[in-house]
């Protein structure tokens, strides 16, 4: 009993932060399942959702700066799928990859232009930053809502992808992009609206994260957004499920490694594990084995 009271901070924080990244990683995952890109601009989309809420609060009450965050960030996500991506469709791999790297930097630049590289303080978002005690611990209401939050999130993603009109869609571009586009689905549509709902599932991510870390810098989206694409890479990238199972398995061991006194190998642990679950199932623990096409 005295180890579990010692040790529960830690667990929860761990699947609090677990929810986050998978919010994150949702994005990276279903990107990669129709383009088979990593878009290494999404954990800025990420940053810049923190930062307009900063901004926002100033200006607005709670009650509008939400859902203007939500909205920017989307628009934001949108903007930089038709002005990066679209044009390189038929591109080579590596030049998109470029653009996404660079459209990183260009997020990331634009943000220390704005803050002048000051931290900005993030507001206390009302119910949601209250201080609560659970078996007698003391931590944010936000560690207890995250896991339950990013559970129903997943099960409409996942019902929407599997049951409606737009979900077959992706899948059939997820399987085989010039085929679908032959069958008559709206291939620029289909991608666009991933876009969409990756940037929506990282402005949901940023309240809850940065409602723990408080601190937004222009580079506060780069190391969630690399434990977020380890956790897609570490489930199977393409695999949904497979990317939440990852980012919890991830948030849950870094605190423990935390709790331990190692705080400073707590981000080395995180790549590490990844190299040791690649060299055993190089498709990650829930991937699907790669076919060649003849």
């Amino acid at each position: 009993m005295d180890w579990l009271s010692r040790n529960l901070p830690y667990l929860m924080a761990g699947i609090s932060v677990g929810g986050q990244y998978a919010l994150i990683a949702i994005g990276y995952t279903m990107v990669y399942g129709i383009l088979r890109l990593i878009n290494f601009a999404h954990g800025d989309i990420f940053m810049c959702a923190g930062l307009i809420m900063v901004y926002a609060a100033t200006v607005f009450p709670v009650y509008i700066s939400i859902p203007l965050v939500i909205v920017v960030t989307v628009l934001i996500g949108f903007a930089v799928e038709r002005v990066a991506y679209k044009p390189l469709r038929t591109a080579p791999r590596m030049s998109v990859m470029i653009s996404a790297i660079g459209v990183s930097y260009l997020l990331q630049n634009l943000a220390l232009y704005i803050t002048g590289g000051l931290a900005q303080q993030y507001p206390a978002l009302p119910w949601i930053s209250d201080v609560i005690t659970v078996l007698g611990v003391t931590t944010k209401r936000v560690t207890v809502i995250t896991p339950p939050l990013v559970i129903l999130l997943v099960i409409v993603l996942v019902f929407l992808i599997h049951k409606t009109k737009v979900g077959m869609a992706m899948r059939a571009a997820s399987k085989d992009f010039e085929t679908s586009q032959l069958m008559g689905i709206k291939i620029n549509s289909v991608i666009s609206l991933t876009f969409i709902i990756g940037s929506f599932l990282a402005a949901v991510g940023s309240f809850l994260y940065f409602s723990n870390y408080t601190g937004v810098t222009p580079t506060a989206g780069a190391m969630p957004g690399l434990k977020a694409f380890v956790a897609a890479v570490f489930g199977g990238i393409g695999s949904i499920p497979g990317a939440v199972i990852g980012a919890f398995i991830i948030g849950i061991s870094e605190n423990i490694i935390k709790g331990l006194g190692w705080t400073t190998f707590s981000d080395a642990f995180t790549f590490a594990l990844l190299i040791v679950v690649l060299i055993f199932k190089p498709t990650g623990l829930f991937g699907e084995a790669a076919t060649d096409k003849v």
